[in-house]
């Protein structure tokens, strides 16, 4: 089938396309608030209910291990029922849990909570993914994944500048409900606004025809068995498990390592923590942007993703020294520079399945990758629980966290040597 007719050069295209962008991006602010919350009030909690180290790092375990079984489970539900209503119910799922979490009285309770959390949290990127897939042509995705993406490092930044002024006020379970009734409010919004493109009436055709510029392709629904098969999956997924642990333990466990080694408690490692994912933000967007402009200037969608991502790999290359400097702000400096790296790598692994699947299964193949990505953080978080309690030092998990990047561009290269499209 033929692309549909472009406008002319000289039409106004519209922009509808940015604030569904918008929309998205303001869910991932909420989502990483709620994510965020607990590692900031881990010292202030860890004393009250006498959390150990290991005690910590189950609690993150079991909220990746519910993130991870749900992760594909909502890939799935995206494709069937589509990103409106799918993403709808993971937010209100998800929000309910961080309500709930202020009821916890005990570790058991706290984990029942933030296994809540992980189901509604794994339907926010399959959603997300699944609403730029559908709006958005293969040449904008990067830069609209890493626009929405982005809302993440503004969440982490929200996070320590609110919660520890309402739990030092009002105490630590005014945190969870404030934050949490808040956030409710996007709900209608997004179930008001979103439409599948060719079901809003607010959108120009000339937008509409730059929307589907991209050859026509199969929407019908794939199953997993045929996806397994393909090693495009595998790409994608085996990328998501070896880099996903890294983010996770930067967000659960940069507060307490901030803490650690350089004295700084609830009211006072804030500003840090802003520095680091302000600069994340940048990188998240600058991949995006990256990737992009080198597609328009005429790059193949292989090359462009991939030399975007050798670039991020070496950008994080220096976080491997951060635990062993001496001066704090050095130190944000190399983690932030790091962090920036994991979301312009982030922002562009995403768009892999969009790039190189069919439409009808880009939402499950986006759930396989977030589960098996969900693994490694479970088995990065009991790896970090057991080194801080052994060995007391960050040093061998930010070696980690370094190197891990070049590992994973080698095996997406490796199973996907030029990101052609999938036959299915």
């Amino acid at each position: 089938m033929d692309a549909p007719t472009m406008p002319a050069p000289s039409a106004k295209i519209g922009r509808y396309r940015w604030v569904i962008v918008g929309l998205l991006f303001l869910a991932m602010v909420i989502n990483y608030v709620d994510r965020q919350t607990i590692s900031l009030l881990k010292p202030n909690l860890s004393k009250q209910f006498g959390w150990s180290e290991t005690d910590y790092a189950d609690l993150v375990f079991y909220f990746q291990m519910t993130y991870a079984l749900a992760y594909l489970a909502w890939g799935k539900i995206m494709d069937k029922i589509g990103a409106r209503w799918g993403f709808g119910v993971a937010f209100l799922i998800w929000q309910i849990a961080h309500i709930a979490t202020a009821c916890a009285g005990h570790l058991r309770g706290f984990m029942l909570a933030r296994m809540g959390l992980g189901v509604g949290e794994a339907g926010g990127f399959p959603g997300g993914i699944k609403a730029v897939a559908e709006w958005f042509p293969k040449n904008e995705r990067a830069l609209a994944t890493g626009i929405f993406n982005a809302g993440t490092n503004i969440g982490a930044i929200v996070t320590p500048l609110v919660v520890p002024g309402i739990a030092l006020t009002f105490g630590w379970q005014m945190a969870f409900i404030v934050t949490g009734v808040v956030g409710l409010l996007w709900l209608p919004l997004w179930l008001i606004v979103y439409r599948r493109p060719r079901e809003q009436t607010r959108l120009s055709a000339a937008e509409l025809a730059h929307i589907e510029q991209d050859p026509a392709d199969p929407v019908e629904k794939i199953g997993w068995l045929k996806l397994l098969g393909k090693k495009e999956t595998w790409a994608f997924a085996l990328g998501k498990f070896l880099i996903d642990p890294i983010w996770w333990m930067f967000l659960f466990w940069l507060p307490d390592f901030l803490g650690k080694r350089y004295g700084l408690d609830l009211k006072t490692f804030g500003p840090p923590i802003v520095v680091v994912y302000l600069m994340s933000d940048v990188g998240s967007v600058g991949g995006g942007w990256l990737s992009s402009s080198l597609m328009k200037r005429g790059w193949s969608i292989n090359k462009a993703r991939k030399t975007t991502l050798l670039v991020c790999a070496l950008l994080a290359l220096p976080v491997v020294f951060a635990a062993n400097v001496s001066n704090l702000w050095s130190a944000v400096l190399i983690i932030g520079v790091a962090t920036a790296a994991h979301q312009g790598f982030s922002a562009n692994l995403y768009t892999l399945p969009s790039d190189v699947f069919p439409r009808g299964a880009v939402g499950s193949v986006v759930g396989i990758g977030g589960m098996l990505g969900a693994v490694g953080g479970m088995v990065f978080s009991k790896y970090v629980g057991q080194v801080l309690e052994t060995i007391g030092t960050y040093t061998p998990i930010f070696i980690v966290a370094g190197s891990v990047y070049l590992t994973a561009l080698l095996v997406i290269h490796l199973l996907s040597p030029k990101m052609e499209p999938v036959k299915i």
